[in-house]
Order: structure tokens, then C-alpha cells, then sequence
């Protein structure tokens, strides 16, 4: 199989996975970041964020020769004397005040490369961007590429999962190709013809940039139809367990994404509903479904002072021990965490917060005031009045709940992931509380 020379333009996230990943697969990669103290660690083999595989693949590729930092767009694009088959812009697209997306460094990148240009290359969108950014990047190359030098810009968005990346691009479901000619085509294809047993869909741009969003959107309404059943099975005293299970059953829904929780965060499913949400109503569509589905995870968000309150009677002057503080496990990404909410409305409430996570612990001191982090568990639980669990590391599940209970003043536990099993926890001596089960 013939390996590419290949330029990616931002080393987040998913640019240092991108990155990493298409080293892996036998490429060249010059991966670029305009942060030069990043550069610098990465070439030293500090990885910036926890991501299961992902250390790995950057020290052993960079060691071989075969992925390199940068960080200048021009060195990244002509590395070793070799000149870009394909550009990745992988660069952030942060959500503004209304919900739409900043799309500014996707521009200036879209000039540099323009600028930086001297073969045939395809500029590919991989960031997520709405749709019609693709028409936009045409425009900005075609203005600052003064050499006329042959380009096509594609679509191929990114379908990774926190916790899991390396795997999604290794061993992914599907690869989207959105592109507007049968040369793009051809060169994409080849660069992902090492991945076997995935389908690839080619598509036309616009098409492509809209799978994203409303993959992350549908996914996100099937978290919050979930959370909206856990609050009638509250009510009505039956368990979402089950009937999530049940409805899983059915081939035609499936059981991923069916389970209630205290609400979905992460930097994807937030920031692309809003942007699918502005997107339609620019268009003249109201796509109501989806602000019911941020109403709903918004709503969800209060469920442990809801039920701290229902059980301890006044939250003021209480003390909660919080278990867990990046988005999903995993991870250490704090981006539109749950938890961040949720303490937040603690503290509004005068209640004393302690917490603790595996590794999320740095991120989370240089954002939260006010909340004691301890060291494990036991040491969060110390003299509290309740236990929160706010994220599903699996450490969690195998807690001492005899040591738990002796250092807690209280033995509340509430359970915002319905990750332990109730019989056992009540008879180890603990009040018990999860989402929608009896």
C-alpha cells in the first residue's frame, strides 16, 4: 500500500490522534501546532491529554522518523524536502454566544495553506465544522492561492470517541468522504485503504459535513429520551433499566446511548447540538427537537440537589463528596463536564464539596475554587453527609463499601450512573438513590 505525505494542522484532540493514527497506518505526518511549548513536549513525548493507546503511538512513531511537530504551517506541509499530498485541518471551532461556531482559525489556516501550496493537495475539513464550510475554504484558497496551484477541498469528519480514539480510527464503522471530484476520491481512499472492515461512504461535501452534526445530535436525543423516561419511572415507581433494556432489544433502536444518567457533557455532543440547532434556524427551519433535548440535559444536571434535598431535607450546610469529574471515564476532559454544573449549583447552595477523580484531578484545580480534592475516595467521603457518583470509572464500582460507610458521617449515596447495584449497597448499610430505579 502507498504511503502519503501527509500535513495536519492543529494538535488537539482529534489532530494528535488523526496524527498518531495515520503514522500507524503507514504514513508520513507532519503534525502542526502554533503553540510552541506544545510542540516541545509532544517532540519530547509529553502527550498533553489522557487518551487510552495514545502515548504509545506518538513516541514510538515519532521515534521512527515517521510523525514529526511542528509549528509552522509551512514547515508542516513541506517536511523532508516533501511537499503535502493532503492537508487535515484539524484546528478548534469553539461555540460562540448564540450557539453558531467560531470558524476564524479554520480561515487562517485555510489562507496559510493557500499560500503554502506548490502540488496538487486536498484540503480536508476534519475539524467539525457546519455545513457550507467547505464552500467557504474553496473561496479562501482560491483568493490567496496566488500560483494557481491545482487543490480540492473535502470532508471527512470524525467520528471519535473520548476513552476509545485510537480504537474509533483504527476500527471504525464508517469512513465519510465528502469530496467534489473523482482525484480527491482516489487519494483519500488510498490514504484509509490500510483500515480494513470499514465502509466507506463517499459523499458529496455538504452531505458529509451534515453527518456529523446530526450523528452527535441523534445520539444526544437518545441520552435525554433516556433521562426524560428516568424521570416518569421516578414517579411512576418503575426502572429505566429495564425499560431501556427493553427497548434496546428492538434492532431498530439498539441499546447504545439508552442509558440514564445526570446528563451527557463532553466538548462534541454540547457544542454540535447548538450548532446543528443555529444551523436550521439560519435556514428558517426551527428544529424544536433538539432545545428540547439541551432542556432535558440541562434539567438532568440538578438531579443530585433534587435528591440530596429530598433525602437531608435543606442542602445549606451539608457536605457532598463528589466521585468523579471529567465528562465520561477515561478521560480527563472537563469540557462541558456534568460535574462542573453540578458543583456549581452545590457551592450557589452554601454546601461543602469534595472530590475526587483518576485522572482529572490537574484540569480540575486550575478550574474549580472552593472544593477540597482528596486524595481517593475515601478520603473525598471523610465526614460527608452524602456520596455523589458523577462519572463511571470503573474504581468506582469496587469500592470498600464497609470502609466507605465507617468514614462517612451520613451514609447517603446517590448514584448519578446507575453504576452499583442497589441490593448490595443497602445492605452494606447506605440509603440509596439512582436515576430512575426504584
Amino acid at each position: 500500500m502507498k504511503s502519503h505525505d501527509i500535513c495536519v494542522i492543529g494538535s488537539g484532540y482529534v489532530g494528535l490522534v488523526t496524527g498518531a493514527c495515520l503514522a500507524e497506518i503507514g504514513h508520513r505526518v507532519a503534525c502542526v501546532d502554533s503553540d510552541k511549548k506544545k510542540v516541545a513536549a509532544l517532540r519530547a513525548g509529553r502527550v498533553p491529554i489522557h487518551e487510552p493507546g495514545l502515548d504509545e503511538l506518538v513516541k514510538r512513531h515519532h521515534k521512527s522518523g515517521r510523525l514529526i511537530f511542528v509549528d509552522t504551517i509551512t514547515a508542516g506541509m513541506h517536511s523532508k524536502g516533501r511537499a503535502a499530498e493532503v492537508v487535515f485541518i484539524a484546528v478548534g471551532t469553539p461555540p460562540r454566544q448564540d450557539g453558531s461556531a467560531d470558524l476564524s482559525s479554520v480561515e487562517a489556516v485555510a489562507q496559510e495553506v493557500a499560500r503554502n501550496l506548490k502540488r496538487y493537495a486536498v484540503i480536508v475539513d476534519k475539524s467539525t465544522v457546519p455545513v457550507e464550510t467547505g464552500e467557504w475554504v474553496t473561496k479562501t484558497v482560491q483568493k490567496f492561492n496566488k500560483e494557481n496551484v491545482p487543490y480540492d477541498v473535502a470532508s471527512n469528519p470524525e467520528f471519535l470517541a473520548e476513552g476509545s480514539a485510537v480504537k474509533d480510527f483504527l476500527h471504525p464503522d464508517r469512513i465519510v468522504l465528502g469530496v467534489p471530484s473523482k482525484r480527491a476520491e482516489t487519494l483519500l481512499c488510498s490514504v484509509y485503504a490500510p483500515i480494513k472492515g470499514a465502509e466507506v461512504l463517499v459523499t458529496d461535501v455538504k452531505s458529509a459535513e451534515l453527518i456529523k452534526h446530526a450523528s452527535n445530535s441523534f445520539l444526544a436525543t437518545k441520552i435525554s429520551f433516556a433521562n426524560a423516561i428516568s424521570v416518569l419511572c421516578e414517579k411512576v415507581g418503575a426502572d429505566v433499566t429495564l425499560v431501556t433494556k427493553g427497548m434496546g432489544l428492538d434492532k431498530r433502536i439498539g441499546p447504545a446511548f439508552l442509558r440514564a444518567g445526570i446528563g451527557f457533557g463532553g466538548f462534541c455532543f454540547p457544542k454540535d447540538l447548538e450548532a446543528f440547532h443555529w444551523i436550521a434556524k439560519q435556514k428558517g427551519y426551527d428544529f424544536a427537537l433538539l432545545r428540547a433535548v439541551k432542556e432535558i440535559n440541562e434539567f438532568q444536571k440538578d438531579w443530585v440537589l433534587r435528591k440530596l434535598e429530598e433525602e437531608l431535607w435543606n442542602a445549606e450546610g451539608k457536605s457532598v463528596a463528589i466521585l468523579g469529574l471529567s465528562f465520561k471515564p477515561d478521560t480527563d476532559d472537563l469540557r462541558f463536564a456534568p460535574s462542573l454544573d453540578i458543583i456549581a449549583r452545590l457551592l450557589e447552595r452554601h454546601v461543602h464539596v469534595a472530590a475526587y477523580d483518576p485522572v482529572a484531578m490537574p484540569k480540575a484545580k486550575a478550574q474549580l475554587k472552593g472544593v477540597r480534592f482528596a486524595k481517593d475516595p475515601y478520603d473525598a467521603a471523610k465526614g460527608v453527609d452524602c456520596l455523589a457518583v458523577v462519572t463511571e470509572w470503573k474504581e468506582f464500582k469496587d469500592l470498600d463499601l464497609a470502609r466507605l460507610k465507617k468514614t462517612m458521617r451520613n451514609p447517603l449515596i446517590l448514584d448519578g450512573r446507575n453504576l452499583l447495584d442497589p441490593a448490595v449497597v443497602r445492605a452494606a448499610g447506605f440509603t440509596y438513590r439512582s436515576v430512575g430505579r426504584p
